[in-house]
């Protein structure tokens, strides 16, 4: 997948230009060709952007570099580092606003444990190394306003470049350069809903699994969405079911998943499932559902089965996340009794299932506690009534 199957919008900056751009830019210029994929080497794999050090090419061209501002779309403000070994990335951008990345650790996760979409199956046969799952953010901010997530407490600010998206990555490979780790899944589920975002989210994910560029495997790079139905279809089509895809769910009730996702309300259940039988999977992947467990709301046995019902059919596993903790919300996580039983309830069902163990929540950086550094909470909705 070194491009999706429609046109990608414009770029915007120097960094978002794939090496067939960089060639036409060049060629305008009078250079060869080939000259593109050198420049997109010195900046996507190498991360260098002064001109004066790309040493392969020419002084002349070099020197008309110099006017392409290349630089760095995003600077790290600060490094969070937890208990776990889980690193929080605080990122200024150009316009004084922040983001915040993670980096989490997997040399720790036991065979199973499933902390990210991307399990261990069909993959016993590599040699145990210290991989990191980075996840990224998409915006500044979130308009989805889903009450368990401290995304969008202070609300929807503006859409990230896809420069800002794979900056980001290149920033968690730079954090790692010093240590035995190595970014190996990277994981669209941090600030921003990203399908809200798709045009820059496209651009990013063609440029990350550049094979002559980060490199990544197509099959380790996640986006997880609300329920996007329009957007679901067209990742489908865009990318051939390429991409790994998860849905944060969290209810298999309409009316209870409209309480605490008003997306809910835009595309209901039945919409959001057809979607996910439309979306072009490969043999043998699996679509990720994302369930956050609420203590008195929707951790049930019951929900459990309900959700077995409404997934039947549909090759997924579901990520169990236990709702951590979120400033001046006072929903929580049920007991480990409840989640052990809801997950049993699940695979019962055969419908396979992991519970998502806390990692980073001391520094505010385990799924749901990204929030924007600074800004005044905004009340989106009202909390779910629980029992």
């Amino acid at each position: 997948m070194t491009s999706p199957s429609t046109t990608l919008a414009p770029p915007n900056h120097a960094l978002e230009r794939t090496p067939e751009e960089w060639a036409e830019t060049l060629g305008s210029w009078g250079e060869p060709r080939y000259r593109g994929i050198q420049v997109f080497r010195w900046l996507h794999q190498r991360g260098v952007f002064d001109p004066a050090a790309m040493t392969d090419l020419p002084r002349t061209l070099r020197a008309r570099l110099e006017g392409e501002a290349l630089a760095p779309p995003l600077e790290t403000s600060y490094v969070h580092q937890s208990e776990d070994g889980t690193r929080k990335l605080l990122l200024g951008l150009g316009d004084q606003r922040t983001i915040e990345a993670v980096l989490i650790p997997m040399k720790s996760m036991a065979p199973g444990e499933g902390d990210t979409p991307e399990d261990s199956e069909g993959e016993a046969d590599e040699a145990p190394r210290a991989w990191v799952t980075q996840c990224i953010s998409s915006q500044v901010g979130c308009a989805m306003a889903c009450v368990f997530c401290a995304s969008g407490i202070a609300g929807f600010k503006r859409h990230l470049s896809a420069a800002e998206i794979v900056g980001q990555v290149m920033v968690g490979r730079t954090t790692l350069a010093a240590t035995d780790e190595r970014v190996r899944n990277v994981v669209f589920m941090g600030m921003g809903e990203p399908l809200h975002n798709y045009d820059a989210v496209a651009r990013a994910l063609t440029l990350l699994v550049h094979p002559d560029g980060l490199g990544l495997s197509k099959r380790r790079v996640t986006v997880s969405t609300s329920g996007l139905v329009p957007e679901i279809d067209r990742l489908g089509r865009d990318f051939g079911g390429q991409v790994q895809l998860a849905i944060s769910l969290h209810s298999p009730d309409d009316s209870k998943r409209s309480e605490i996702m008003p997306i809910n309300r835009k595309y209901p259940l039945a919409e959001l499932v057809e979607s996910l039988r439309r979306y072009p999977l490969p043999k043998r992947r699996r679509i990720t559902i994302e369930y956050t467990l609420i203590d008195g709301f929707n951790a049930t046995v019951a929900d459990a089965r309900a959700l077995a019902r409404l997934m039947r059919g549909i090759p997924v596993k579901v990520n169990v996340i236990p709702m951590n903790p979120v400033a001046d919300n006072p929903l929580g996580a049920p007991s480990w009794e409840v989640v052990d039983a809801f997950q049993d309830a699940l695979r019962a069902q055969g419908v396979a299932s992991f519970v998502r163990r806390r990692k980073g929540d001391d520094i505010a950086a385990a799924c749901g506690q990204l929030a924007l550094a600074g800004e005044k909470k905004k009340v989106r909705v009202p909390l779910p009534v629980t029992s």
